[in-house]
C-alpha cells in the first residue's frame, strides 16, 4: 500500500482543504480535445470534486519506472509515472471491496469513447443492465465515457479497465465494479500519455 499523500498547495489553508503536505507539486493543464470530445463531454453531467482529487503533477511516491502507472485503491489516487522522480496524480472512483482487484497488469488495448459490453457477472448481478447484453456504443451516456485502457494479464483480458465516465460525482468514492473510474478530460489526459504494453499496479 502507499503510504499517505505528502504533498501541498502554497496557502496554507488549501493545504488543509487538500489533506495534502510538503509543496513539490503544481497543476496540470488539460489536454488539447477534439471537437467531438468537447461536445460528448459537455453533454456528462457536471459534479463538484473535491480539490485533492484535481490533476496535479507531484513527487514520484511509487518507486516505478517512468511509464507505469499506479493505482492507490484506499486513497483513490492513480499515479503516471514520469521521469525525474516525477508523477501526475489523479483522484479516481475505485470498486468497492467486493469487487476491487489488485495486482499487475500491461496496457494492451486502448480506445476512444469506447464500445461497453456489460460482463456476464455484471448481468447476473444487475438485471436490468439485460437490455445492454448485446452492447453499447461509445457516447456521453455509455459507461466507459472518453477513454478506456485494457488490463491483460499473461495476453488474456482481465476484463479490468481505466476509463472515463458519465458519473462524475463518483470520483473520490469506491463505487465500480472493479474498474478505475477517471474524470473523462483525465482519461483523454492519462491515454495520451500511456503507450501500450505499460506496467499497471494497483495496489
Amino acid at each position: 500500500m502507499l503510504g499517505p499523500s505528502r504533498f501541498s498547495l502554497p496557502l496554507m489553508a488549501a493545504a488543509a482543504a487538500l489533506g495534502l503536505s510538503g509543496c513539490n507539486y503544481k497543476g496540470v493543464p488539460d489536454p488539447v480535445v477534439s471537437s467531438r470530445d468537447a461536445e460528448w463531454m459537455a453533454l456528462v453531467p457536471k459534479a463538484d470534486m473535491d480539490l485533492q482529487y484535481e490533476r496535479y503533477e507531484v513527487a514520484d511516491p511509487t518507486g516505478e519506472a517512468p511509464g507505469t502507472i499506479v493505482v492507490d485503491t484506499p486513497s483513490r489516487f492513480l499515479y503516471f509515472v514520469l521521469p525525474n522522480r516525477k508523477a501526475i496524480r489523479y483522484g479516481v472512483a475505485v470498486g468497492d471491496e467486493a469487487f476491487g482487484w489488485t495486482g499487475e497488469a500491461l496496457i494492451q488495448r486502448k480506445a476512444e469513447w469506447p464500445r461497453w459490453t456489460p460482463p456476464a457477472e455484471m448481468l447476473k448481478r444487475w438485471p436490468h443492465l439485460l437490455p445492454r447484453a448485446g452492447g453499447m456504443e461509445g457516447g456521453p451516456d455509455n459507461p466507459l465515457g472518453a477513454r478506456a485502457l485494457y488490463l491483460y494479464q499473461d495476453g488474456k483480458d482481465t476484463l479490468y479497465r481505466i476509463h472515463g465516465t458519465n458519473e462524475p460525482e463518483t470520483i473520490g468514492r469506491t463505487a465500480s465494479s472493479g474498474c478505475i473510474r477517471m474524470r473523462n478530460i483525465d482519461a483523454i489526459d492519462l491515454y495520451e500519455r500511456t503507450a501500450l504494453g505499460a506496467k499497471v499496479v494497483v495496489r
